[in-house]
């Protein structure tokens, strides 16, 4: 339990992140009588809100500031989107804990209507619709699904985006679903995406703390609020990635999701076109959530992996080696 000493917690600025450190701070404060004070770092990817992910480097842009932080000491702990970590953390740094995971789903939202069926989606997109997602995951699956879309790359903050879409610019918008609810916008999903259709992120939908591996104090402290479903369910899907090798704004998708005291794990790698595809499932007791990603990720490897991501990583090659 806290001994009165005041934590000083680590944060993106935005109005998700900061209602991801507030939810922290307030079931530690619920739970142990610790205090947390606020600090809000401003990172790589918030001053680059405008360009695209794939072009600036991916997921680390929205951590590495916070985590050089902590590695400072400036810092106790940090609270991430834990689909913005990248599957290798620094040396150093560790996931203490987790929060109950909120819904994992991607969400179509239309300028109006919600709560209507996937055909209802598809039929009032028409043949051609251009759709917002900056996510090279959700482009690749979604192609599937909507084979004559334009994919728009979209970025800002939830407000922004919805404001974009409403004026327009884009027909419909790809968002998680968690991000929608946790900022009272639940009404605005025109229709969850199950996960046998698009895959969610590794990761999404949890709040992920992460600490020192050194600071015992803190370790301890975080986990009074630990949730071992989202744990076990987010340890299996980071081993998807660090398998696969995959870093930032990579075609995977890895969802697992926990029930009495087991897990299932269901992973896919998609090419960029949406043409090509590899799925894999694993299962397994919850404490052997690391090697049910492994496992998942080898079959994933079997089924032809390592050849989409390969040529994932040459596109990219090719367009950066356009860049000016």
């Amino acid at each position: 339990m806290n001994d009165g000493r005041r934590f000083r917690l680590g944060t993106r600025g935005s109005q998700l992140a900061l209602f991801q450190a507030n939810a922290v701070a307030d079931l530690l404060r619920a739970r142990t009588g610790a205090s947390c004070e606020i600090v809000v770092i401003r990172t790589s990817g918030d001053r680059l809100a405008e360009a695209r992910l794939a072009q600036i480097g991916g997921k680390r842009l929205f951590v590495k500031e916070i985590e050089d932080a902590l590695l400072a000491g400036s810092i106790d702990l940090a609270v991430h989107s834990s689909k913005d970590m990248p599957a290798q953390l620094p040396a150093g740094l560790v996931v203490g804990a987790v929060l109950p995971r909120e819904d994992a789903r991607d969400a179509v939202v239309l300028p109006s209507g919600t709560n209507v069926s996937l055909d209802e989606v598809t039929r009032r997109l028409g043949d051609a619709p251009r759709i917002g997602t900056s996510s090279v995951r959700r482009t690749a699956q979604l192609s599937r699904l909507f084979p004559n879309a334009r994919f728009e790359p979209i970025r800002g903050n939830l407000d922004t985006r919805l404001r974009k879409l409403d004026a327009g610019d884009v027909d419909a918008l790809v968002l998680a679903a968690a991000g929608l609810r946790r900022l009272g916008h639940a009404d605005r999903v025109s229709a969850a995406l199950p996960p046998e259709a698009c895959v969610p992120a590794p990761g999404q939908g949890i709040i992920a703390i992460e600490v020192r591996s050194s600071d015992t104090a803190v370790r301890e402290l975080v986990e009074w609020i630990d949730d071992a479903a989202s744990s076990a369910a987010l340890a299996a899907e980071r081993a998807v990635v660090t398998r696969l090798g995959g870093g930032c704004q990579m075609p995977i998708g890895a969802y697992a999701a926990a029930a009495a005291d087991r897990l299932s794990l269901s992973a896919i790698v998609v090419s960029l076109d949406g043409m090509r595809a590899a799925r894999a499932e694993a299962a397994g007791p919850m404490t052997d959530a690391e090697r049910i990603g492994a496992q998942a990720a080898e079959r994933l490897l079997a089924h032809g992996a390592a050849d989409i991501l390969a040529e994932v990583e040459s596109a990219r090659a090719a367009v950066e080696g356009l860049q000016p």
